[in-house]
């Protein structure tokens, strides 16, 4: 049959009706989770049925092939959609992508390996259509919550203490504040995304700190399964990323969170330089000058690897190339910090500044060059 102009925009709307009107948005943040994608649509499909929803797979680039996986998906699946992210990592930036992306009303927001369960958006999105609840959060800690399978006591631990400390700081009372499955209203999640940091995982605590208003919430008890396949992404600097998300809401606005966890990781490395400096003078008889050498060389690269591993770990270094000439990229720009420095600070030294403060506006300066160039050129570039 001949298809004219006319008749595609028909067509189009008779599809649509066949799949029935879009209500929920169901944002996947992805890193390596090709294997998961086909099983968790299809649990989805279980639990929702065949229409009303969407899937946004928002992947960070995945080196297993999980954009591909969810476009080969898509083109048999039209609820199926992919946003492949090149240089730009993690999952609370992700959350907010797919917030941005979608033309549902509702969105949820839950993990690709299979450690929630889809069957908890039924009643999650009764709760907020109906108005009972703002926000419906998925509690690994509320009363018929389990977490058997997990496996993990020492996580549990610090959900807990973690868990005390965002609801001081959100003013919101719920049993799990740092849950990564949630449902709430498109035009609600759109409208805090201005304000939102994007840092580190714990996009619900971002969402909750930055209401103006508390938003009222509704826990629903969850079994925290074990991941069906793959391995997991929190690693040990998570707690670490939690606390630069509780610092965001709170001084963000005054000192950008990025500078202040590089400001801090040069004040370790000062302590750092001061412990090689002493070790090669005292214990090893070297001169002042080489000891020097040796102790800036080796801040430097204790520098390099903290920042790696905490400051820029939404962009962190991983494959040994990139690892070395990182390091190589960023000794270069604290060399040029540290000229800076020294420069600024002789120079208002010399015009009557006391040594004190000339020394300080000095460090500043160094401070806020080695930030600049150490963003672009060493984790900018890749």
């Amino acid at each position: 049959m001949d298809m004219t102009p006319e008749s595609q925009p028909s067509m189009a709307m008779a599809a649509a009706t066949s799949l029935g009107s879009l209500e929920l948005a169901i944002i996947l943040p992805t890193l390596n989770e090709r294997d998961n994608l086909a099983p968790l649509i299809d649990r989805i499909e279980g639990a929702l049925g065949e229409s009303g929803w969407e899937v946004l797979v928002v992947d960070d680039n995945s080196a297993d092939g999980t954009s591909d996986e969810a476009r080969r998906l898509s083109l048999s699946d039209p609820r199926v959609r992919v946003i492949q992210r090149i240089g730009r990592r993690g999952l609370s930036s992700a959350a907010i992508e797919g917030f941005c992306a979608t033309a549902a009303p509702y969105v949820a927001v839950m993990d690709a390996d299979h450690q929630h369960d889809p069957k908890l958006l039924v009643d999650m999105l009764a709760s907020v259509k109906s108005g009972e609840a703002e926000v419906a959060v998925a509690s690994r800690f509320a009363d018929g919550a389990s977490m058997a399978e997990w496996g993990r006591p020492d996580r549990e631990k610090l959900s807990s203490v973690a868990n005390m400390l965002a609801r001081k700081l959100t003013g919101v009372e719920l049993s799990d504040p740092m849950s990564g499955f949630f449902l709430l209203p498109s035009a609600t999640a759109r409208m805090l995304v201005p304000n939102l940091s994007g840092i580190g995982f714990k996009i619900l605590l971002d969402l909750l700190a930055t209401s103006e208003t508390p938003l009222k919430v509704k826990d629903f008890p969850m079994n925290f399964s074990a991941r069906r396949s793959g391995e997991s992404k929190l690693d040990r600097a998570i707690a670490l990323d939690f606390l630069a998300g509780l610092y965001d809401k709170s001084f963000g606005r005054i000192i950008p969170t990025r500078f202040a966890l590089f400001g801090t990781v040069g004040a370790l490395g000062v302590l750092v330089h001061m412990a090689i400096l002493y070790a090669f003078m005292q214990l090893a008889s070297m001169n002042f000058s080489w000891s020097q050498a040796v102790a800036t060389f080796g801040s430097m690269t204790f520098n390099f690897w903290l920042n790696n591993f905490l400051t820029y770990r939404d962009r962190r270094l991983k494959d040994a190339d990139k690892v070395f000439w990182g390091w190589v990229s960023f000794i270069a720009a604290c060399s040029i910090g540290a000229f800076a420095n020294v420069a600024v600070a002789t120079t208002l030294n010399d015009r009557g500044l006391h040594t004190v403060f000339a020394a300080l506006v000095g460090i500043g300066i160094g401070s806020v060059w080695n930030y600049a160039l150490s963003s672009r050129f060493v984790w900018g570039r890749y």
